[in-house]
C-alpha cells in the first residue's frame, strides 16, 4: 500500500514508545519522542522496577525489525520456576517443553537499548519536556516546564500515547462524551531489593529459574541480572496482620524476613536500609476505550490497558500491540483512520483478557504453587498435554509460549479448568493421576466440551 510520510509524535521514552519509534522509522515517517522524565541512559535506575519477562510475543516484535538478537544479548533464559516453600526443600517446575523459556532482562537496561536502537534509526528524542494538554482533533500538543507557565505548541499529523497507567494524553481522551474508563488497584504493593552475586560474579541461586517465595497473600520472587545478581521483589498487601503497615522499623524488617524468607535474608544486599529508601509502589489494572480519536491519535502499551505484572505480560502484550499495529499499517497504508478503528476492535478484547489472566495468575503464584491438589493438577494437566498435543496445549503456554489470541488463551483455559475440576473429585486421584483411567476421563470431557465450542 501507498506511504504517506507523516510527522508523528509518541508521548512517553518507555519500551513501548522507543519500540514504536523504531517502526515507524522503518515506514520511513518523521518521529520525535517527549518524555517528561531525564533521559534514562543518564540515570541511576530508581529501585522500583520488576525486572521483566520477555517471551514469544515480544521475541516476535523485536525479529521483526531486526533487533531480537541484540535484545537477547542483555536477557537470561529462564527454563523453570524454582519453588521455596516454607518448610519444604526448593523443588523445580518447567514452564514449557524441552527448551522453551522465559527471558529474565533489567528494564532499565532494555530500555537504554532501545532508545539507542530508536535513535540509530533516526527517531528524535525529547527529555524532560513535559506534556501539559493535547488537542485531539489537531494532533497538537503543548509542552512547559509547570502546567500553569508558558508553554511551547507542536503541530503534529499524529500522536500516540505510549506514556504508561496514568497517560495524560488518555486524560485528555477521558473529557470526551461516551469514554469508558476504569482502574482497578488491589490491595498488594510491592517493593524492589536486590540479592548481589556472589564475589567471584557467580549466582547465589540458580540463574537459569524464576525464584518464587509463595507465602499465601504475599510472596517474594527473584529474577537473575546478567552482572550476577538477582532484582527481587516482594509483594505484601499495604495493611493487615502480615503488611507493609506492620513493618515500621529496621528491626521489623530484619524480623519480617527471618520469619518469612529465612533462606533470603542473610543474602539481601543493605536489607534493612533499602527497605525503606525503595519506595512502595502500587499496582493497578486500567481499562478503557475507545483507544483512538479520528485518524489523529491512540495509545498504546499500558496507557491503553495496564495490567498487574503476575503474568510477565504487560511489556509483551504492549510489544504485541505494536506488531499488530504495523501489521495493518502494511495492509491500509496511508488511511490511519482505517488503521487505528481496526488496531482497537482488534487489540481492545485481548487487552481485558491479558487483564483477567494476570489477576488470577498472582492467586496461582502466591498461594496455589504450594498446594499439593494444585501441583497434582498440573502434574496431570502436563502428563495429558505431553501425550495429546493437538488436544490440550495448558493456557500458561497459550500465553507464553504462542501468539494466539489473550482472549482465546482465557477461553479454552476456563472450558480446561472445568474438566480438571471434575477430574479432580475423583475419590483416588492421587493414586490414579498418571493411568490409562484417568487420560480416558479427560479424552470423554474433552469431547463433551468440544461440542459446545466453537473454539476447539
Amino acid at each position: 500500500m501507498t506511504q504517506i510520510i507523516k510527522n508523528i509524535a509518541i508521548v512517553g521514552s518507555g519500551l513501548v514508545g522507543s519500540l514504536l519509534a523504531i517502526y515507524l522509522r522503518k515506514h520511513g515517517h518523521q518521529v520525535t519522542v517527549f518524555d517528561r522524565r531525564p533521559d534514562i541512559r543518564t540515570v541511576q535506575f530508581s529501585g522500583r522496577s520488576i525486572n521483566l519477562a520477555m517471551s514469544d510475543r515480544g521475541w516476535k516484535a523485536l525479529r521483526h525489525v531486526e533487533i531480537e538478537d541484540q535484545v537477547k544479548q542483555l536477557a537470561i533464559p529462564l527454563y523453570k520456576r524454582a519453588l521455596h516453600v516454607k518448610g519444604k526443600p526448593m523443588y523445580f517446575q518447567q514452564y514449557g517443553k524441552e527448551g522453551q523459556a522465559i527471558w529474565s532482562i533489567s528494564r532499565g537496561v532494555l530500555n537504554r537499548k532501545m532508545i539507542d536502537l530508536a535513535e540509530k534509526e533516526g527517531a528524535k528524542f525529547r527529555f524532560e519536556e513535559k506534556v501539559w494538554d493535547i488537542s485531539l482533533p489537531e494532533a497538537k500538543l503543548f509542552t512547559g516546564e509547570t502546567e500553569k507557565g508558558e508553554w511551547q505548541e507542536y503541530q503534529f499529523d499524529i500522536v500516540f500515547g505510549c506514556d504508561g497507567a496514568f497517560s495524560r494524553i488518555r486524560h485528555k481522551m477521558q473529557r470526551r462524551s461516551r469514554f469508558d474508563y476504569s482502574q482497578d488497584f488491589i490491595d498488594v504493593g510491592y517493593k524492589e531489593l536486590t540479592i548481589p552475586a556472589n564475589e567471584d560474579g557467580t549466582h547465589k541461586f540458580d540463574k537459569n529459574s524464576f525464584h518464587i517465595w509463595p507465602r499465601g497473600r504475599f510472596m517474594f520472587i527473584a529474577m537473575p541480572n546478567l552482572d550476577g545478581s538477582f532484582t527481587c521483589t516482594l509483594f505484601l498487601p499495604f495493611e493487615g496482620d502480615v503488611s507493609f503497615q506492620k513493618i515500621r522499623t529496621k528491626q521489623d524488617t530484619i524480623d519480617f524476613f527471618n520469619t518469612y524468607f529465612p533462606n533470603v535474608s542473610a543474602e539481601i544486599e543493605n536489607l534493612s536500609q533499602d527497605f525503606f529508601n525503595n519506595p512502595t509502589s502500587a499496582l493497578v489494572t486500567m481499562k478503557c476505550y475507545p483507544w483512538t480519536y479520528w485518524d489523529k491519535v491512540a495509545l498504546v502499551g499500558d496507557a491503553a490497558h495496564a495490567v498487574v505484572p503476575f503474568y510477565g505480560q504487560g511489556m509483551n502484550a504492549g510489544f504485541e500491540d505494536i506488531y499488530e499495529l504495523n501489521q495493518l499499517l502494511e495492509q491500509y497504508g496511508a488511511d490511519w483512520e482505517q488503521i487505528f478503528e481496526q488496531y482497537q476492535e482488534l487489540r481492545k478484547p485481548n487487552a481485558d483478557a491479558i487483564a483477567e489472566l494476570s489477576y488470577r495468575n498472582f492467586m496461582e503464584m502466591s498461594a496455589k504453587t504450594a498446594d499439593p491438589r494444585f501441583l497434582l493438577q498440573k502434574k496431570i494437566e502436563k502428563r495429558f498435554a505431553q501425550k495429546h498435543p493437538e488436544k490440550w496445549i495448558p493456557a500458561y503456554w497459550r500465553v507464553t509460549f504462542s501468539d494466539r489470541p489473550y482472549s482465546e488463551a482465557l477461553l479454552i483455559g476456563d472450558a480446561q479448568e472445568k474438566i480438571m475440576k471434575e477430574i479432580m473429585k475423583h475419590p483416588r486421584i492421587e493414586d490414579l493421576w498418571d493411568s490409562e483411567e484417568i487420560e480416558l476421563k479427560i479424552l470423554e470431557l474433552l469431547a463433551e466440551e468440544e461440542k459446545n465450542s466453537i473454539l476447539y
